[in-house]
């Protein structure tokens, strides 16, 4: 498809981006970091990994993200959003085709650290084209879009897993790395051949239209340190809680309310499932109601599933719990994104994004850290659970001070 035959569609070319952007989390996030916890078991089993070692192996991702964000804008400017992607994307299947051979713990670690990189890069620049192909009446709606590539994830690796392994035993977990990595390699090519980083270089205008108080300036020049500051906390609280409960509630259902392990798997398939329609849901909420009220929104969504879960009710609780997570569990990052946009403009998004995502990222490797510290000295999760519950409402609080955009 060449550029003439692209400005010609029936539809904006916008929405091909959000198309690209979704493949870009389903293989990125989605299957280079979700996929990990349906593999670890038999991964574990058959490398006779600790579980220490693989706690670590799951830190190491995170702290390859956390390197990578800050990468992401240097990145961009030598090679440009649509190259840098896709070579990213390319890592993260290459070093998820390296992991299936690996030998032992020493090798799987590096080769995870730089899944991570990969994915830190691809993420962040991908939710950063969002600003520059829509305008604030859209922009959330097309970064939920996007979001809800780790949900289909999920589902995939939830389905695939088991079924592989049934098929191959103690090697199966090597094939499951191979055959998501495959996945990975053909989203790559894919998003090589559909991106392209600005509207301007096919002659198009972005999507959508700006409140006329933010048509000429995104962001406010003084206390733009501040402002930045503010959504990286509320991010950080984010990756804070959300991670405990993605982390640990298999774990709970299973050791402490006695549910049959593939009961609680199906749960967590529920979960991913539910996360598919998280991002456009409140995205769109937030492109018409505001970010401060979407971000509140799902804020106060997620801590009641906190506290359901940490109460130690009726099991009718743990599925409201359960429910309540999976509709908004990755909802987030796609208001962050619109957010960064129509605080900051287009040319700065990205990188705003990318700063507050490194704070985001320091909240993931914490939170499992804590609440796992909590449930060895108390011998439970509840108070993990309650913990992330009382930062949700933090995070509401601090929403709530959020000033308009413009």
């Amino acid at each position: 498809m060449n550029e003439h035959q692209m400005r010609t569609m029936p539809f904006h070319y916008g929405w091909v981006i959000v198309a690209a952007g979704t493949m870009t989390v389903f293989a990125s996030l989605g299957l280079g970091r979700f996929s990990l916890g349906m593999l670890l078991p038999s991964m574990g089993e058959g490398l006779a990994l600790t579980y220490t070692e693989m706690g670590v192996i799951s830190t190491a991702n995170f702290v390859g993200y956390l390197v990578a964000v800050a990468m992401a804008g240097r990145v961009e400017q030598i090679f440009g959003a649509r190259r840098a992607i896709a070579a990213t994307l390319f890592l993260v299947a290459a070093s998820m085709m390296l992991v299936s051979r690996a030998g032992g713990f020493s090798e799987v670690l590096v080769l995870y650290f730089i899944t991570g990189l990969g994915s830190g890069i691809s993420n962040v620049l991908i939710m950063g084209l969002v600003s520059h192909w829509f305008l604030r009446s859209r922009r959330g709606r097309a970064a939920g879009f996007m979001v809800s590539g780790s949900g289909f994830a999920i589902v995939l690796s939830g389905l695939l897993v088991p079924a592989i392994n049934a098929g191959w035993g103690a090697e199966g977990w090597r094939v499951s790395w191979l055959v998501l990595a495959a996945a990975a390699m053909v989203v790559a090519a894919l998003v090589f051949v559909l991106l392209r980083d600005k509207p301007g270089d096919m002659g198009l205008d972005p999507l959508g239209v700006d409140p006329p108080s933010a048509a000429t300036n995104g962001a406010q020049e003084n206390g733009l340190g501040r402002l930045i500051a503010h959504f990286g906390v509320i991010y950080f609280l984010f990756g804070f809680t959300y991670v405990i409960y993605a982390t640990f509630i298999v774990t709970t259902l299973v050791q402490e309310r006695d549910f049959p392990e593939a009961t609680a798997g199906h749960f967590w398939a529920v979960v991913g499932f539910l996360s598919i329609f998280s991002g456009p849901l409140f995205g769109t909420l937030s492109d018409r109601l505001g970010r401060k009220e979407g971000l509140i929104i799902v804020f106060a969504l997620q801590m009641t599933a906190y506290v359901l879960v940490a109460g130690g009710l009726p099991g009718v609780f743990l599925y409201l719990s359960i429910g309540l997570f999976g509709i908004c569990a990755f909802s987030v990052p796609g208001i962050m994104a619109a957010a960064m946009g129509d605080y900051m403009g287009a040319h700065r998004a990205a990188a705003a994004f990318g700063t507050i995502t490194f704070v985001f990222g320091i909240g993931q490797i914490a939170g499992p850290a804590v609440a796992g510290w909590m449930a060895d000295v108390s011998g439970g999760f509840a108070g993990g659970f309650y913990l992330a519950a009382v930062l949700a409402a933090t995070a509401i609080a601090l929403s709530m001070f959020l000033r308009r955009p413009g």
